[in-house]
């Protein structure tokens, strides 16, 4: 990430972290009305982890992993909770708005004690909501990663296809939280499972090789019939993607950079492709995605199958014969609701879906990022299986 685009990063998360911590002071600690003492120490803890939130975030990127994990456990944490309370702190202040609005309608004077009594109720309410909601958040992202079965029927599918199974992990985001123990564990659930084919399609990592790259490692044991193959996310441009795509081709895994493979069962074939994230064309020279040179020059009378990032781009996709479509990035949304903002930005949040002729599978994701939490959206290992249409 270049300096400018760094300062100008980091000048959004500042301003709207420091927007939401004091519109949490406001309700939680100021209209509240704590002992003196406890109204300070609140105060510098709120002003403390306001600051630190947006320094974490540039010290993941320059010091070693061992220093910031346990900073950012802790702010990661703050900042799943900070989500939920400000969540809640919004209907709160609308019931409140309108107790006022009905109070001024009705010539009521303004009663101090009243006021106390209610912000000290609301405030309550949704502290301890958002303490259970963080810790459900937290028990949900952090036990075993489920295995999620998955049947895809693809018009004329080889024969020899039918039954085909691949395993998708996507969004991983190795880094202050997630390290090589949960790498470790993937491979090891993914090759229990036994499948003709590993896809990882993108977010794989949130930091640079020199950081990073002994905790992926356990990739290399990574097991298929027809090999491991991964394709760029937006945070593998943010973390130094040609390193990263040099270290894992060192690790046996085939990296699909706008290219296409044939995959060949008896005699019959099937097209596997591959594109960049586009985010790549604004980081990386020569990156970028590219549909049209990756399915260049392949036999058009046979299904491809197209592994990208982003689902994005499924429309175009689709006006070029993809059969199926494998994507991540949107982790479903990750923590509800959040899977409402994400519909605004992707054509497909989670899940299986039919775009005209082809279909297109989003996972919600492997791993996490930013807060070690997820709300009504589970993590996943997905087990695709191919079926004749």
């Amino acid at each position: 990430m270049t300096a400018t685009r760094l300062a100008i990063f980091l000048s959004v998360v500042l301003s709207v972290t420091a927007g939401i911590h004091y519109y949490l002071w406001a309700r939680l600690v100021r209209d509240i009305a704590w002992p003196a003492s406890v109204h300070t120490w609140l105060t510098v803890a709120i002003v403390a982890l306001a600051l630190l939130m947006p320094l974490g975030l540039v010290m993941t990127r320059l010091l070693p992993r061992e220093v910031t994990s346990p900073i950012m456990w802790v702010l990661y944490t703050w900042m799943g909770l900070m989500f939920f309370l400000f969540v809640l702190l919004i209907p709160a202040d609308a019931v409140r708005g309108v107790a006022w609005l009905i109070d001024r309608i009705g010539g009521a004077p303004i009663d101090p004690e009243r006021r106390l009594f209610l912000s000290r109720l609301f405030g309550g309410v949704v502290g301890l909501g958002g303490l259970g909601m963080a810790g459900w958040g937290l028990f949900s992202a952090l036990r075993p990663v489920a295995v999620k079965p998955v049947e895809v029927a693809i018009t004329d599918l080889p024969a020899n296809f039918a039954g085909f199974r691949i395993v998708q992990l996507t969004d991983i985001h190795v880094g202050p939280t997630i390290g090589r123990d949960f790498i470790e564990q993937l491979v090891a659930r993914s090759n229990a499972l036994a499948p003709d084919l590993v896809a990882i399609t993108g977010d794989l990592v949130d930091g640079s090789v020199a950081n990073l790259g002994a905790l992926v490692e356990p990739l290399a044991r990574l097991q298929a019939r027809h090999g491991v193959f991964f394709v760029t996310g937006n945070h593998e441009y943010f973390s130094g993607a040609d390193e990263w795509i040099a270290h894992l081709r060192g690790l046996g895994i085939t990296v699909l950079r706008n290219e296409h493979v044939t995959l060949e069962i008896d005699g019959q074939h099937l097209d596997l492709a591959g594109i960049d994230d586009p985010t790549g064309k604004s980081f990386a020279p020569g990156h970028g995605s590219d549909l049209p040179r990756a399915l260049a020059g392949r036999n058009t009378s046979r299904p491809v199958i197209l592994l990208a990032h982003q689902p994005k781009g499924a429309h175009t996709a689709a006006d070029h014969g993809v059969a199926l479509q494998i994507s991540g990035h949107t982790h479903g949304g990750q923590i509800f609701p959040f899977n409402f903002l994400v519909g605004l930005d992707q054509p497909f949040v989670a899940g299986l879906h039919r775009l005209r002729d082809m279909s297109i599978y989003v996972s919600t994701g492997t791993g996490y990022w930013g807060p070690p939490m997820r709300l009504g959206v589970p993590a996943e290992i997905t087990d695709i299986t191919l079926r004749r249409a």
